[in-house]
């Protein structure tokens, strides 16, 4: 299965949010769409940053004075990214071994194209062995 096949059965939005953007104001997207993660983009298209639980997590450690702060002082910059003709196997080997997840999906032009969450692979891959599986049930039945 690729990637752009994942997308097409969850969607192409993605939330996303400008760097000067509060971080409070990023949690609170985060909170209201049920999110891990929100893409940091001027534009909505080119990606700045990603900014995840895990890097609020990291800050709060320091007290939550950095709240006020812009989401472009907490986001990770170095944002790894997939193309939607890659597999999901290719994706999910990239997760795991990068221990991230959350990979925004960029086009041929670098335009942002979609998000994937290690819940939309984990989906993915339970309906994959479930056809299989089913594949294979009627294939026995059948003999």
């Amino acid at each position: 299965m690729r990637i752009y096949e994942l997308l097409r059965g969850k969607g192409f939005d993605v939330i996303t949010v400008r760097p000067a953007t509060p971080v409070s104001e990023a949690i609170l997207l985060l909170k209201k769409y049920n999110l891990g993660a929100v893409v940091v983009s001027t534009d909505g298209m080119h990606i700045s940053g990603i900014l995840t639980e895990r890097d609020v997590v990291r800050r709060l450690v320091d007290g939550p004075d950095f709240l006020d702060s812009p989401v472009s002082t907490v986001m990770t910059s170095e944002v790894l990214t997939c193309r939607p003709e890659e597999s999901v196997q290719s994706l999910m080997n990239t997760m795991t071994e990068q221990r991230i997840r959350h990979l925004p999906v960029v086009d041929e032009g670098g335009k942002l194209a979609g998000l994937v969450s290690i819940g939309d692979v984990v989906k993915s891959h339970i309906t994959q062995i479930e056809f299989e599986r089913d594949q294979l049930e009627g294939y026995v039945s059948h003999s």
